[in-house]
């Protein structure tokens, strides 16, 4: 009987135990929302040292005359409110996995959707990939974290030769270590980061090739022009790292004409939008986020709901959108087929054609028509 007892309480204390690490460690993965929802402590004091600016001040970057991410107390409310639907374990795309050709010439545009925030962008003779992500999770870590339900439209071994990788900010649904290192060993890119990611892409990738800028600096490669343009958003990959490196926007000036590439944002009354208009003209393509936005209360200075992405689409003047962040790992909490009924909605709402905005699913491609 002892024995028995024995027995009964060593197996009740490792119950209890193990949901205690769990409880513990749900309040720990907590740590980030909105894209970084699951982080371990970094140690790094800063990625990036510079002189002050209007969105640097000398430590953190920040969105001049725009709204901070929120805190962990609102983060908790967020996140114990009851109101997270449940997503199914298999989401599948209805296209079949693609198989890119090696190179796009002249003024053809194709897109290739991997998933999530992952596109492959091939025009002018040149294979752009942005935001990599193949692994299951986003997250540090592989037991815990957002975790896809569906895999990557494109097979990793399936992919053509990769001259060029962007990679918006260092979330890890937009940085993803072992999916660079992947690219790394496999095509050599050369990586193009906003200021303060390389620093932690060569923690991961010491050899790697890689040119940083900060907002307004333009990258010239080959026949095209990656300019560095601001969005309303947030970085972090710890506990201690908050907006200590910088996040952009990306606009892709090609030959066969410009693509608007943001890959979060808060909509900041239209403001990027008018700037980008302004600077650049209209847009022949603008791949643009429209999910993870619920609740608005604490999602809407960083994430933009399918009303104010296709807003965003008429204010910077693009002929055609690829709609992204949506379908393949839940940040937030609305239904996984929520965006595709809010942004028909608002596609009706606004009096814009539904095929000019198009919701992106893994494996999808897009001829972008001339502008």
């Amino acid at each position: 009987m002892a024995a028995l007892e024995r027995r009964h309480s060593a197996s009740y204390t490792f119950v209890m135990k193990r949901r205690n690490f769990f409880r513990f460690s749900a309040l720990g993965l907590l740590a980030l929302a909105g894209g970084g929802l699951y982080a371990r402590r970094s140690n790094a004091s800063a990625y990036y040292s510079g002189p002050i600016s209007d969105h640097f001040d000398g430590v953190r970057f920040f969105n001049p005359g725009g709204s901070p991410p929120g805190n962990v107390m609102g983060l908790l409310k967020w996140r114990f409110n009851g109101e997270r639907a449940t997503w199914p374990e298999n989401y599948p795309s209805p296209f079949p996995f693609a198989k890119p050709e090696a190179r796009i010439d002249g003024r053809d545009m194709r897109v290739t959707f991997v998933g999530h925030a992952s596109f492959l962008i091939q025009t002018a003779g040149l294979n752009i990939l942005i935001d990599p992500v193949w692994s299951q999770r986003t997250s540090p870590f592989s037991f815990a974290g957002p975790k896809r339900v569906n895999p990557p439209g494109i097979r990793f071994e399936d992919l053509p030769p990769i001259d060029l990788v962007l990679v918006t900010h260092n979330h890890y649904d937009h940085l993803d270590m072992e999916t660079l290192k992947r690219l790394h060993v496999a095509h050599k890119p050369l990586f193009i980061t906003p200021l303060g990611n390389d620093a932690i892409i060569r923690t991961g990738v010491e050899a790697a090739r890689i040119k940083v800028g900060d907002w307004g600096d333009v990258v010239e490669t080959g026949s095209v022009k990656i300019h560095f343009e601001p969005c309303h958003h947030w970085s972090a990959r710890g506990l201690n790292d908050r907006r200590m490196a910088l996040w952009a926007a990306f606009v892709i000036e090609t030959p066969s004409g410009k693509i608007y590439h943001i890959g979060d944002t808060g909509f900041h009354e239209g403001l990027n939008y008018h700037a980008a208009r302004k600077k650049h003209g209209e847009f022949r393509l603008a791949n643009l986020p429209f999910g993870a936005y619920e609740p608005r209360w604490f999602m809407k200075g960083q994430h933009q709901n399918p009303a104010e992405a296709v807003e965003g689409m008429k204010l910077c003047g693009a002929a055609h959108v690829c709609g992204h962040h949506w379908g393949t790992v839940q940040l937030t909490d609305e239904a996984v087929d929520a965006p595709l009924a809010a942004l028909k909605a608002a596609l009706s709402e606004q009096g814009v054609e539904e095929s000019r905005f198009r919701p992106m699913r893994p494996g999808e491609v897009f001829d972008v028509p001339l502008a």
